[in-house]
């Protein structure tokens, strides 16, 4: 495995795409309410990077995906497409339509200057159950557990590992999915190491200088999943169950790490001092 330490011009860069991504999440945010459409919500994010920000939607067309951000609603894993109106496959709803009580995750990509910043976060609309708000947080808090591991000299594993715990712990009913992990990202899109959310034994070594996505994704039910074979992206729970995800780009550095996709409303520190 072949792990890319960013210099300090990278991670300048690194730093300004993840800023760019993290911003676009707290745009769209008075957007998202009943009747909306995920199409709407994609026009709209769309419009942000290209225009405002004068950055590049890292999604759109990449290995063939049609829009420019993921739009997962309830049961819809990763990777859901915007759409105008909902559909059915194979008996699962695809959702395109808000409705009350949804949960929805939009995953953003941008590119600025030839690097990428990647996040996501999960939305509530309108009177969400008590059971989803639980998913949502229950998911986010496995984002921080994982975070806060991160430091030179720990091997791969160990977040997945933490967040297992985490996750065991919290909720016995809930799953990680295996399926889907994070990723190395910087230049490319996807770059190793693959950044795996349950309990494994990568022994990888953190070094600082390495940039990579964490993204857990918690079912409410079984971690099995169940993808789209018209669409070739949408990935749906196998018990149609809701599912949580969020997700932020990290940087590795000397004492731990730096959230380089920080959000305003976020209360943890942009720079984490983990050891």
């Amino acid at each position: 495995m072949s792990v890319n330490i960013k210099n300090a011009e990278e991670i300048e860069k690194m730093r300004v795409a993840g800023r760019l991504a993290a911003e676009v999440l707290e745009m769209i945010e008075p957007f998202i309410k009943v009747g909306v459409t995920t199409e709407e919500l994609d026009q709209i994010c769309h419009k942000h990077i290209t225009e405002v920000q004068g950055a590049i939607p890292a999604p759109l067309n990449y290995h063939g995906f049609p829009k420019s951000i993921c739009t997962s609603i309830n049961h819809i894993v990763c990777h859901g497409i915007p759409a105008t109106e909902d559909e059915v496959y194979n008996g699962f709803v695809k959702p395109a339509i808000l409705k009350n009580g949804d949960i929805i995750n939009l995953d953003i990509t941008v590119i600025k200057d030839g690097y990428h910043g990647d996040t996501s976060k999960m939305f509530l609309v309108g009177d969400v159950s008590p059971m989803d708000k639980r998913l949502c947080l229950i998911a986010q808090e496995s984002l921080y557990i994982a975070m806060k591991k991160v430091k030179p000299g720990i091997k791969l594993g160990e977040i997945g590992t933490a967040i297992q715990k985490y996750i065991k712990g919290a909720t016995p009913k809930c799953s990680i999915v295996r399926d889907y992990c994070g990723h190395g990202i910087g230049s490319q899109f996807h770059e190793e190491p693959q950044v795996v959310h349950y309990k494994n034994n990568d022994r990888t070594m953190l070094k600082a200088g390495m940039t990579f996505t964490i993204e857990p994704m918690i079912n409410a039910g079984k971690f099995g999943c169940l993808q789209d074979d018209n669409d070739g992206w949408t990935v749906y729970t196998g018990d149609g169950k809701n599912t949580a995800q969020w997700e932020h780009t990290i940087l590795v550095t000397e004492t731990g790490c730096e959230v380089l996709t920080l959000r305003a409303e976020e209360t943890i520190p942009r720079h984490m001092n983990n050891k």
